[in-house]
């Protein structure tokens, strides 16, 4: 399949780099432009100087950055995506399809239905799919992606999206898929504080944390993010994995999404004023397990 790919940061570089593996033909774009000359040295593929030309080249377009401001203008500003799709008999590549753009990005969810609303009067294409799984399963492909759209639309996209993820799950309808991206990271924050505050106790009380890390993690108190971010908790290593300021903003997605839907999450609140604080340390760009210097300084404690 042609595939237009843009942004090409820690998560969308792997990403893509997994679709040009499983031999799609890919035309790629990113702000820096080096870093699209650097991904094309390695795995093949053209590089373009704006989305719009991305959209020229492809079938469908994978769009994976920062929040919903960069999705609206990589798809529907000047340059974007929307410019370049022309008309399905334009490109008889598509099947006579019309262009379809899948965006793995975290974003509100009713940005992706009010984006994708705007793509369908240009008779465009569009899927929500957003992705859990942190740098590494980017890597290795062992995703897992929840797509929220038409179900023809997700059939089309499926043969990339397995290229990409383990998981691959037609959650419902446009948007879906953003609102169970949020509420997942704001409990994988929560479950990250939760395994930080267990360390300082153990500290604090004297005991193993070797044995406290072994045992929790072969019980019930087991977690992916005890699994993750004890040790880069313990060793006060931030080496990115997934930034700070990405967890703060999923999680504050989720708190806007659970207000508009009448429903409460006091746990993901308090882990947001964590996060919160831990960024207005200089910590944003950092791995996420740096919230443990928050909890260590209101505990008085140190790991």
């Amino acid at each position: 399949m042609r595939v237009g790919f843009v942004g090409l940061g820690i998560m969308g570089s792997r990403m893509a780099a997994n679709l040009a593996g499983a031999g799609h033909e890919l035309t790629v774009w990113n702000r820096t432009r080096a870093k699209a000359d650097d991904w094309a040295a390695n795995h093949g593929g053209g590089v373009v100087d704006t989305p719009a030309g991305v959209a020229a080249a492809a079938e469908v377009v994978v769009t994976m950055v920062v929040d919903g401001a960069q999705v609206e203008a990589v798809l529907l500003g000047p340059g974007g995506v929307a410019e370049g799709a022309g008309q399905p008999a334009e490109h008889p590549g598509r099947g006579g399809d019309r262009l379809l753009c899948v965006d793995m990005s975290t974003i509100a969810p009713r940005d992706a239905r009010r984006i994708g609303g705007a793509l369908d009067e240009r008779g465009i294409g569009f899927m929500d799919a957003p992705v859990t799984g942190s740098s590494p399963r980017a890597q290795d492909g062992t995703l897992t992606i929840m797509a929220g759209g038409e179900p023809a639309d997700f059939e089309r996209a499926r043969p990339l999206l397995e290229a990409m993820g383990e998981v691959v799950l037609h959650t419902g309808a446009l948007g879906d898929g953003q609102t169970i991206k949020v509420v997942n990271n704001a409990v994988a924050a929560v479950n990250a504080a939760v395994a930080g505050q267990a360390l300082l106790v153990g500290a604090q009380a004297g005991v193993d944390l070797d044995a406290l890390e072994t045992v929790m993690g072969a019980g019930s108190g087991a977690s992916a993010m005890l699994a993750l971010k004890a040790r880069p908790m313990r060793e006060h290593d931030y080496e990115t994995l997934f930034k700070l300021e990405h967890m703060l903003k999923d999680v504050r997605l989720c708190l806007e999404a659970a207000e508009e839907a009448g429903a409460s999450f006091p746990f993901a609140l308090e882990v947001e004023r964590i996060l919160a604080e831990t960024a207005g340390r200089g910590l944003g760009e950092r791995d996420f397990a740096a919230l443990i210097e928050v909890l260590e300084t209101r505990e008085g404690a140190r790991l």
